[in-house]
């Protein structure tokens, strides 16, 4: 009997996925557990493991399409299967009338769509996809590389050169891209922003965290989640009926990845210490950038830290991440010159930007929160944190 591959539920809110890549070919083996393919939400990209050991027998949904949570993508098949060479050199097995309504539906929404767009007739287009079918990029190529003729008008219209022509490259827009887009301009539009900026002495903690083999980034949670217990307006969300404050700290960790962005969530940040903390922020960094995070790993985040300063960046204006209504930027930690007591001194000082909402944060509030912050990274008392 084969088995069903369909399309995962990837999260309560998510109701459709996007195939990115088949990472096993039509007939090839692949072990129960092993990545079966790659799929893209609006939340989060992964890959999704094989249910059971088999062979590839039957790819129903090319890369590139997307479709709803439950639909049927593919098949396995517990014997290598015997039937018709696809061009990639894998095998494909298709009953006559599932195969008459898979040409018959042989263009995607989406490919319909751009071809509408661009005038192009799909029978004219070589497809690429897997068993031949046509994706995105093919109609864009098509256009590109035709020439289609076009009426003379009375008034003389220069033509639009090729992308070729002009040194210019279309990136398609992946479903994550497209997503941020999305929602960075929507939180632009629905949240008053306004930025303060802090600077901190990192002297305190420099030679702690050398000692125990840490990141800087556990020791700013922590006093991100002790500066939240003085000033607890911190973690809410604007709602419709008033401010919903959170009494559960999850935070988020902003992970930069090769074509996008993922904030996987440290459950419970304030009741965990320092080495924890630690180990679960390598753990999901690692996970996010191999694609393997799980849905609820990003999702229900009360609280934003993002580490631009690990490109070299000292200060940023980060957009809040919805619907937090707060997140914190950590710029590069540099030795800087300072005056203490004064004198001249140089230690390792590191710039904090804390992007809030004005609708519920006022300036005195978000400077309060920021003081505190401040406060508890340059104190000296870091063991009972571990």
């Amino acid at each position: 009997m084969p088995t069903d591959i369909i399309m995962p539920q990837l999260g309560e809110s998510i109701a459709e996925g996007t195939i990115v890549k088949w990472l096993v070919s039509p007939g090839g083996r692949v072990e129960k557990d092993q990545p079966l393919l790659e799929v893209e939400t609006d939340k989060v990209a992964l890959e999704v493991p094989s249910p059971t050991a088999g062979f590839l027998s039957d790819v129903l949904v090319p890369e590139g399409q997307t479709v709803p949570v439950g639909t049927l993508i593919a098949r396995l098949e517990a014997q290598a299967p015997t039937g018709v060479i696809s061009r990639v050199g894998g095998v494909v097995m298709k009953p006559m009338a599932v195969q008459e309504e898979t040409e018959a539906e042989h263009y995607s929404p989406a490919v319909r769509q751009l071809a509408k767009e661009r005038g192009v007739d799909l029978s004219q287009v070589k497809g690429t996809g897997t068993a031949g079918r046509v994706t995105k990029q093919d109609v864009l190529g098509f256009v590109e590389n035709s020439a289609p003729a076009q009426a003379t008008p009375t008034r003389p219209i220069p033509a639009h050169p090729s992308s070729k022509q002009t040194g210019e490259e279309v990136i398609p827009l992946t479903s994550m891209r497209k997503t941020i887009a999305e929602r960075m301009v929507a939180s632009r539009h629905s949240a008053a922003h306004v930025v303060t900026f802090f600077e901190a002495d990192f002297s305190g903690l420099a030679l702690f965290r050398q000692k125990h083999q840490l990141t800087y980034l556990p020791f700013i949670i922590t006093a991100v989640t002790r500066a939240m217990k003085d000033v607890p307006l911190l973690n809410s969300s604007w709602g419709e009926n008033g401010v919903v404050l959170k009494h559960d700290v999850h935070m988020g960790i902003a992970v930069a990845l090769e074509d996008g962005l993922l904030v996987p969530v440290i459950r419970n940040a304030d009741k965990k210490g320092l080495t924890q903390l630690g180990k679960e922020v390598s753990d999901l960094a690692e996970r996010a950038r191999a694609k393997r995070l799980n849905p609820d790993e990003v999702q229900g985040g009360t609280f934003t830290i993002t580490n631009h300063g690990g490109t070299g960046s000292l200060f940023s204006t980060p957009i809040i991440h919805q619907p937090q209504i707060a997140i914190l930027g950590v710029g590069a930690v540099q030795k800087r010159p300072v005056v203490i007591n004064d004198a001249i001194a140089i230690r390792p000082m590191c710039y904090l930007s804390l992007s809030f909402d004005h609708r519920v944060i006022d300036g005195a509030t978000g400077d309060e929160f920021m003081t505190k912050v401040k406060e508890y990274l340059e104190q000296s008392e870091w063991e009972r944190f571990l």
